[in-house]
């Protein structure tokens, strides 16, 4: 069972969120914030997999509470703004994926199970968005740990910076699937990156990977 927090400002949607999420079998939602206070200390009591974060709220924005949310819960973040500045201000703060509220039900639900299996959830059009964003305002690196990588590591984290999956990954280096999912662990602690999403901002703060 997938356990989820819905977090919005507005009641009706926060409801809308709760019944679709609670129809499926192997979703349930935990819990339901007003702003990121809330969904920040809901987390600690609650410990979901998977926060469902709106970005424009009360008290506390959804950029700074995932900032704050640590541990095994993902967030997803949720915003009827496609804005480029989200984009990437939620994948560096520690956003597992990013989703507009319009998206048909079926892409949320299953947003939902991608970024609770690990996953990431980065459409081709959001990281060509992330990219975009990190040329146009380069930030202070937020990843230590590059000079501690073995040259076999640095390959597979240009690769995922490339797009390519872990099966891609175990056909291009020839290697078994437990092989790739050991060299992605080793990145993850690292680096003391959250998921692939932030691997991806590593690379490419490193200089491994450079836009075309």
């Amino acid at each position: 069972m997938i356990r989820v927090l819905v977090a919005d400002d507005q009641a009706l949607l926060r409801g809308s969120f709760r019944l679709l999420i609670d129809s499926e079998d192997d979703l349930t939602v935990v819990g339901e914030a007003a702003d990121g206070q809330q969904a920040v200390a809901l987390v600690r009591t609650e410990s979901p997999d998977v926060v469902l974060m709106d970005v424009r709220m009360p008290e506390m924005d959804g950029i700074t509470a995932t900032k704050q949310i640590v541990g095994d819960t993902r967030v997803l973040i949720l915003t009827t703004f496609d804005l480029d500045e989200y984009v990437y201000s939620a994948l560096r703060a520690g956003a597992s994926g990013f989703l507009l509220k319009d998206a048909p039900p079926d892409d949320l639900l299953k947003a939902i199970r991608v970024v609770a299996s690990g996953e990431t959830l980065l459409a081709p059009s959001v990281t060509t968005r992330l990219i975009a964003e990190f040329v146009r305002r380069p930030a202070q690196p937020v990843f230590r740990g590059l000079d501690k990588l073995t040259d076999r590591e640095r390959e597979v984290l240009t690769l995922i910076a490339h797009g390519l999956s872990n099966a891609e990954l175990s056909a291009q280096l020839q290697v078994s699937p437990g092989t790739v999912r050991t060299h992605i662990s080793r990145l993850l602690a690292k680096l003391q990156a959250r998921d692939r999403a932030q691997l991806v901002i590593a690379a490419y703060e490193a200089g491994l990977v450079t836009p075309r």
